[in-house]
């Protein structure tokens, strides 16, 4: 079966991902540089699983590092990457930042993993590709649009950047998956989402504020062209998002994708408005929320949220925890948290 290699494979949704695929008896082997996740999380990886990945410390900017260790580990099979900075508003202010970050180090394993015989490729990307979508639920054929942000730039660059290597070569298969807004934690509550300084996220904003970290929650724009007039997104669990990338690794791996580049959203097909969240909260939770409406935040499209048919159909996998179970979970983490 060979190993798996999973970048980033201590932050929130590559936690996820590497609990999937342990489950699924594949052998990880993760690199981290710890810049945005803790050593802590991989004890809980080991607890859920009873398994112990494999991990490796290290920037994937030094290429040299990179190098090493695709000479040392000759039996990857495939490769998920997540590893990249991720805050929409922080790469406004360090562009160069992002650049360096999400396009050299994508280039960089490439270089080396692209060498292998058999090369499988699962690259994280996003929603953010689509922008403001002028037709909804968004497909995976709605034109990508001029980024908002230099990451969502990252994000199309590095589709552009797998897409012109997969043409070149053949034995190079790759699939990018295109997610929504993943939220929630592990039902054992032993790994979820760790925000290092203020959230960037909703949910997360939301549990802090509840737990009394955060004094209350801004929510921005009521005036949107939306039922409540806060802004629509596809909240998807962690934990079915995982499961997407695993479903996807084994497509490629069993030679069933009609392309060596495919792409695929992963969402739940349904869009919650700001305040719809908020009050899936208030019920799982029992508490009462502390919130007010601010002024709209640049860069905010209105509404977003999958056309989920060809992850459905062509990739086999579908969405099955909901909003009440993904805010449930990510309650009951951030309380394991707190005391």
């Amino acid at each position: 079966m060979g190993k798996i290699l999973v970048t980033g494979g201590l932050g929130f949704i590559g936690s996820h991902t590497v609990v999937e695929l342990q489950n699924e008896g594949y052998e990880v082997v993760i690199i981290d540089n710890l810049s945005n996740s803790s050593i802590k999380v991989l004890d809980g990886i080991v607890a859920i699983t009873g398994k112990q990945p494999i991990f490796e410390k290290f920037d994937l900017r030094d290429k040299h590092k990179v190098q090493e260790f695709f000479r040392i580990y000759q039996d990857i099979t495939g490769v998920v990457h997540f590893a990249a900075s991720k805050a929409v508003g922080e790469s406004v202010e360090k562009p160069l930042l992002y650049y360096e970050n999400n396009i050299n180090t994508l280039v960089y394993l490439l270089q080396e993993f692209g060498k292998f015989e058999h090369s499988n490729f699962i690259f994280s990307s996003s929603c953010t590709v689509y922008g403001q979508a002028d037709e909804l639920p968004i497909t995976e054929d709605a034109p990508v649009k001029t980024a908002e942000s230099p990451y969502g730039n990252t994000k199309q660059i590095g589709e552009e950047i797998i897409r012109d290597t997969c043409k070149v070569h053949q034995h190079f298969n790759a699939i990018s998956l295109r997610y929504f807004n993943p939220i929630g934690a592990h039902e054992s509550v032993k790994i979820g989402e760790l925000p290092i300084g203020v959230p960037q996220n909703l949910v997360p904003f939301i549990t802090q504020t509840a737990a009394g970290l955060r004094s209350e929650l801004s929510v921005f724009g009521n005036d949107y062209p939306t039922s409540d007039g806060t802004c629509i997104r596809d909240y998807i669990h962690v934990v079915d998002l995982a499961k997407a990338h695993v479903v996807a690794l084994e497509r490629l791996m069993s030679h069933k994708n009609k392309s060596n580049y495919e792409v695929f959203n992963i969402g739940t097909g349904t869009g919650s408005t700001v305040l719809e969240v908020i009050q899936s909260f208030e019920r799982v939770s029992g508490e009462k929320l502390n919130y007010k409406f601010a002024d709209r935040r640049a860069g905010d499209v209105i509404s977003a949220y999958a056309n989920t048919k060809k992850a459905n159909t062509e990739l086999g996998w579908k969405a099955k925890l909901s909003l009440d179970d993904a805010m449930a979970s990510a309650w009951k983490w951030q309380k394991s948290l707190n005391f």
